[in-house]
């Protein structure tokens, strides 16, 4: 993918996500998952276990050596756990993966087994989704990712 396309992809996502990060109350705009909010995580458990959970595992644990290529040079899925890097990412990038796949936002001919979930997701489905996942993590880990997001929306 060009990088004009993956420049569009983005600002999709960002108005997307930004339209419903708007009708949300959240003490901290720029978290975008509603981890503390009960009902969203048990929506996105729920869709987690449906979607995710095949691959990502099912206590979020995600594939066996997930840091090296496996036989066709695509890389396994990744813990969404506290031991993965999926906390690493700010919330936008997070829901702009989900939502297009990690093959169109990398762009160049990379190919991977995570596909997008445009049209079997809503917008609003991936949200409740990654809340469960953060809603996981340890205190520590919430509050980093919230710095960066914090500092993301601040650029």
């Amino acid at each position: 993918m060009k990088p004009s396309h993956i420049l569009a992809a983005l600002t999709a996502a960002a108005a997307s996500v930004a339209a419903i990060a708007v009708a949300q109350t959240s003490s901290q705009p720029a978290n975008l998952f509603p981890y503390d909010d009960p009902a969203a995580v048990m929506r996105g458990q729920a869709l987690y276990a449906e979607n995710c959970a095949s691959c990502h595992g099912v206590n979020l644990e995600g594939q066996g050596d997930w840091r090296s290529p496996n036989e066709n040079d695509r890389m396994p899925a990744p813990p969404h756990d506290q031991t993965g890097h999926t906390w690493h990412h700010p919330d936008l990038q997070l829901f702009a993966i989900v939502k297009y796949g990690t093959a169109a936002l990398v762009g160049n001919g990379y190919e991977s087994d995570m596909a997008g979930y445009e049209g079997i997701l809503s917008d609003e489905n991936i949200l409740d989704v990654m809340a469960f996942i953060k809603s996981t993590w340890p205190t520590p880990i919430i509050e980093r990712h919230n710095e960066m997001n914090a500092a993301v929306a601040n650029q």
